[in-house]
Order: structure tokens, then C-alpha cells, then sequence
């Protein structure tokens, strides 16, 4: 069913039974944030609020909230946009099966974007929005399902056009209230690439903001896609629907279908501090400076409905949009990188700090003893492509010595590689390099490391499932747990930590001095502040162990060396402790939850 209206949707939820009303009043500051995390994280129903303090306008999320639920919505589209997407990357599909690419061409053909000559908006002022604030330290209110436009300043108009979701600071800090908004875009962003074309020609950059209007225009503004295929063309054959647009008076492009748009300038060399805000990786990213964004108009329609998310630790939202996105787009990486079966970022780290990938091992096949060769080339290839290149940690395995392996079983994948892991090897460093903006586990914005962990060939040791009774550690040392098959979780005792930070390296040569024989089938420790936590469950270690580690500061081993400027050890360690640069954790506040229990018990 095409949705041409973000009400169309709402309207075709609830008839199915996926949407509950939200009719008592809520607050903007925190409250609607913790109602959809607690619907969200029961895996419920998409959530209209109808009566918002401080705003005529109702809210929508939660919309995407499963997988299920995204597939509902784009149930008779989903199929044709897979065939678009794959015969863009492999346009001899076509003329191998004609008909059954017919509908595709029919469809591409009905999602050219349409102009149109009127639209029917209001004209309001930021301050007249919901002003939804999610986390407790966020620098004000943001729009966290925002579709910004921006167009190319060589080849000006729609189809040279770039839609993505950067989040858009509405309130605080310093910006004018109604008169100036911050505009967040991190790397490998196409805004980026305009932003620096208008800036050389010493002229602002026109931005259009889209918020609300058919689901698909949200998923358009955060799908990777190809070369060549517009976002609008996506967003028009995803929704079924043609992207309808035209330009106001000042030249902004609008998006009629729309529910809110705000239009405006950015300036070259003009920024102001932005943030902080509770983001995806489970951690507040911290107030930096970014794109100043004048505001020359708000639009909304009569009846607008304002649509937004929430991030945080994952699993969230964002992730059943991640989920959609691998569906559509998975092959395509593997046309794009020879030898490459899979690359997984996986959602439980955070997304860009961990990667898994499965190749192919063919450089010697000759040879009867494998070893990581073409699989490096691989993982350099991956580490070049576009926002892959924003992973710290890349692990990845031959895909002959398991043809069942998956990168998608997170945990039989850890266990395939410690296995075959030779220490003296196979990890590869790439220092002072680019990461993830909101990753603040390096030594600066933007700025940390890399590491490629490669395992290829046979089995070379039995991975430990239990401790045995006569384990021991150095005192500095405690409450060690078993996290899963050869990772260990350790903790050192704290009581002086800056003390314990200087003298890390000679700290774990400790455990060297132990019983040697004990590391064998342990390859991988984690230095952590709570064991138990880790342990408890795998995709705490995921997250804990790959969001708070810079490889080349945080990685060290057991009887670590250099051979020829190679570092290698006898059992990896990680320092997955909490750092004084790292940025503060993501914490719900006790008397909003009070309140959410409240209304939630009423809604029962």
C-alpha cells in the first residue's frame, strides 16, 4: 500500500492494530523520550502523542520499530526497490531476464520526482514546534528524523540532489532561538561534498529540512545507494509515489508531501557549538562546533504531524532501519569488493566500531598451510569503502575453512576466529586515522585507530569454556568471568587509578608471571570495570569492548613484542575500561520513569 502522507501511514497502522494513542498531555523535556523507549524496548506498537506541552502539533514514533513493522508499511513496494538497487549494480540483469525486470523499469519510471506549482503550508517559527529533548545532559531539543536537502553547487536542482538524516539542534547553547539552528554532519556525508563546492565559491548553501511525509523519504535520507541512483527516485519507488517538490520565493526547495519543513542558509566558515546529545552509541557525543544553519522559513501544514526517534544504547529504532537497509543493499558489497561474502557492522557495538567480514583465501592455493593473504586485501579494500572506512575493529575469517560461518552470529563468529587466531600474526594496526565523529574513544573528534584481525587455516587451540579450580591472577587483579569460549573478563583493582593508567603495560606483564600454561586457550582478555556485567550477556561485551577501546592505545597482550615492527603477543588483552576523555553513558532519570509508569499503567 503507498503511503503518500505521513497521516496515510498512521491511519493504515492503526486499522491493522500497530499504533496506540498517547491522550493525556505530555512533556517534550525527557518524558516522550522515556514513553517510547519503554514501548520501544517491549518490542510495541507505534506511538501517536496527541497533546504535547508547549505545541498544537501531535507526534508520531516508533514507526519503525521492528523489522516486521517496516516491512508492513513497504509491503508492496519492498521487492521492486531490491530489483532497482541490484540492477543498478549489475545492469546485465536485465537483459538476462527482461520480464522479470518489466515491473522494475515501470517503476523507476513512476518514481522520477514530480514538480508541482503549489503546496499547502503555513508559515510558523521554530519555537512553535514540539521540542522534544531525550536525554537529561542534551545541549536543548533536536529533530532526530530529520530528511535534509541540499543541492550540488556544479549541477544545481533535484537530480544531482543529496537526502540525509543529520540531526538538527532546534533550541540552546547559543543559537538565536527562532532565527538559527545547528546543522551535525559527520564524515563521508554527500552534504559534506556540497557544503565544500559552495564554500569554494564564497556563496551559502541553501538547506531544506523535511519533517514528517511518507515513510519511505525517512529511509531515502539514510540508504547507502549507488552510484547514480537518486535518493528522490528511492524515496518515489519505496513509497510507491512520486517525490513532489517545488521551490518558494527565496529558491528553497520544499517537499510538498512534508509535514514540517524548514528552510535555510549556511554559511562558509560560520559554526557555532553543537551538542551535546544522547546518541547511538550508548554515550552522549559532546558539544563541538558544527554548520550554522539561518533560518529563512518554517512550513507546516494544517494538522502536521511531527516525526522523530529516539537513539541510545542499541538496539533501537535505528537499528530495524539498519536491519531494512542490509536487506536492500547486502549484495552490493559483494559486487563492489572481490573476494568479499559478507561484512556485518554490528548493531550491538554501535554500528562503526565493529565490523565482521567473511572472504575468500585464493593467493596460494597451492599451498597446503593458509595464512591470511588475500583476506588483508580484503580488509584494506573494506577500511576504503565509504562509511566502512569509520570502523576501528575489523574481523575477518576465510570463508572455506567454515562455509555455515555467518558474521551475523556475532558470538560462533568470535569463537571461529580465537580458534584459528595465530597472535604472532595476524593483527594489523593502522594508526592516527579517521573514526566514527561520535566514537570518543580516541585521542581527538574524528580522530583514532584501526585494527585487522585476520584468522585463516586450521584450528590451532581448544577455546576454554570454564575457569579451572586452580586459576589465579596477581592481586592487582579480580573477579575474573568467563564471557564466552576464550574471552575472559578481568578487572583491576582501582583504588588508585591514574596510578594504575601509568603503569598498565608493567601491570599486565604481571599476569605473564603467573602459571603461562593457563593463557593457551584464553586469546582474548578484557580489562573491563564490571565483569559480571559483561559477562552476563555477549552483546554487553560487544558494546562495553568495542565502543570503549582505541586499538592502538587500548590493545595490548600478554609477553607483547615487535618482530620487525610487527606487534604481536601470546594473548590479546583490551582495555575496555572507562577513560576520563571518555564521554559520559547514557542514564534514564528516576522520576520521569516514576511518571512514564504512571501514564503507561493508565493506557492498560
Amino acid at each position: 500500500m503507498a503511503h503518500n502522507t505521513l497521516q496515510d501511514c498512521i491511519d493504515d497502522l492503526e486499522k491493522n492494530g500497530q499504533l496506540i494513542r498517547i491522550k493525556e498531555e505530555v512533556d517534550p523535556y525527557l518524558e516522550m523520550a522515556a514513553i517510547h523507549l519503554r514501548i520501544h524496548e517491549a518490542k510495541g506498537k507505534a506511538i501517536l502523542f496527541e497533546k504535547i506541552k508547549g505545541t498544537n502539533y501531535q507526534a508520531v514514533s516508533n514507526l519503525f520499530g521492528t523489522t516486521q513493522r517496516s516491512h508492513f508499511i513497504f509491503r508492496d513496494t519492498i521487492d521492486n526497490v531490491k530489483k532497482m538497487i541490484a540492477l543498478k549494480t549489475n545492469p546485465m540483469q536485465a537483459l538476462k531476464h527482461p520480464l522479470q525486470y518489466l515491473r522494475v523499469a515501470f517503476a523507476a519510471i513512476k518514481a522520477i520526482p514530480k514538480k508541482v506549482s503549489s503546496h499547502a503550508f503555513e508559515k510558523i517559527k521554530i519555537s512553535d514546534l514540539p521540542l522534544i529533548q531525550c536525554w537529561e545532559k542534551d545541549g536543548g531539543a533536536f529533530v532526530t528524523l530529520p530528511i535534509v536537502y541540499s543541492e550540488d553547487a556544479d549541477q544545481p536542482g533535484v537530480m544531482q540532489s543529496n537526502l540525509g538524516m543529520y540531526r538538527i539542534q532546534l533550541s540552546g547553547n547559543d543559537y538565536i532561538q527562532d532565527k538559527e539552528i545547528g546543522l551535525h554532519y559527520q564524515l563521508h556525508r554527500g552534504i559534506g561534498v556540497h557544503q565544500t563546492k559552495w564554500n569554494a565559491l564564497g556563496k551559502p548553501m541553501k538547506v531544506s529540512v523535511f519533517i514528517g511525509g511518507p515513510p519511505s523519504h525517512s529511509f531515502a535520507a539514510v540508504m547507502p545507494l549507488p552510484e547514480g541512483l537518486s535518493e528522490l527516485t528511492f524515496a518515489g519507488a519505496l513509497g510507491g509515489r512520486r517525490f513532489r517538490y517545488m521551490y518558494d520565493e527565496d529558491g528553497f526547495c520544499l517537499s510538498t508531501d512534508a509535514d514540517f519543513v524548514i528552510t535555510g542558509e549556511v554559511y562558509p566558515n560560520e559554526n557555532k557549538p553543537e551538542g551535546p546529545f544522547g546518541d547511538h552509541l550508548g554515550y552522549y557525543s559532546l558539544k563541538h562546533d558544527f554548520p550554522l544553519m539561518r533560518v529563512k522559513n518554517v512550513y507546516a501544514k494544517k494538522n502536521a504531524i511531527w516525526s522523530f526517534t529516539v537513539v541510545g544504547r542499541p538496539p533501537q529504532e535505528d537499528t530495524a532501519f539498519g536491519n531494512m537497509i542490509h536487506e536492500m543493499t547486502g549484495a552490493a558489497i559483494s559486487k563492489e569488493i572481490p573476494g568479499v561474502h559478507e561484512v556485518h557492522a554490528v548493531d550491538a557495538a554501535g554500528v562503526h566500531p565493529l565490523l565482521l567480514a567473511i572472504g575468500s583465501e585464493r593467493y596460494t592455493p597451492y599451498l597446503k598451510e593458509k595464512r591470511p593473504q588475500e583476506l588483508l586485501t580484503i580488509a584494506n579494500h573494506i577500511l576504503g569503502t565509504g562509511q566502512l572506512s569509520l570502523a576501528k575493529y575489523l574481523f575477518i575469517a576465510n570463508k572455506s575453512d567454515n562455509e555455515k560461518l555467518s558474521t551475523h552470529h556475532e558470538q560462533e563468529f568470535f569463537h571461529h576466529i580465537l580458534e584459528r587466531i595465530d597472535l604472532s600474526r595476524d593483527i594489523h594496526f593502522q594508526t592516527k586515522t579517521s573514526i566514527d565523529t561520535l566514537d570518543y574513544s580516541g585521542d581527538g573528534l574524528n580522530t583514532g585507530s584501526k585494527v585487522i584481525i585476520a584468522a585463516c587455516g586450521d584450528k590451532q587451540r581448544d577455546l576454554l569454556e570454564q575457569l579451572p579450580i586452580d586459576f589465579s591472577l596477581p592481586s592487582t587483579f579480580k573477579n575474573p568471568r568467563i564471557v564466552t569460549k576464550g574471552i575472559l573478563a578481568v578487572e583491576i583493582n582501582a583504588e588508585n587509578k591514574n596510578a594504575i593508567n601509568e603503569n598498565i603495560k608493567s601491570i599486565i606483564q604481571e599476569l605473564w608471571t603467573m602459571n603461562r600454561e593457563q593463557w593457551t586457550n584464553l586469546p582474548l582478555i578484557v580489562l573491563c570495570d564490571d565483569a559480571d556485567f559483561i559477562a552476563k550477556d555477549f552483546n554487553n561485551f560487544l558494546w562495553i569492548t568495542f565502543t570503549r577501546s582505541n586499538p592502538s592505545h587500548d590493545i595490548y597482550g600478554i609477553n607483547e613484542r615487535f618482530e620487525n615492527k610487527h606487534w604481536c603477543c601470546d594473548t590479546l588483552i583490551i582495555d575496555a575500561r572507562i577513560k576520563l576523555h571518555h564521554a559520559p553513558v547514557l542514564e534514564k532519570n528516576s522520576m520521569v520513569e516514576k511518571r512514564v509508569d504512571e501514564i503507561l499503567s493508565r493506557l492498560s
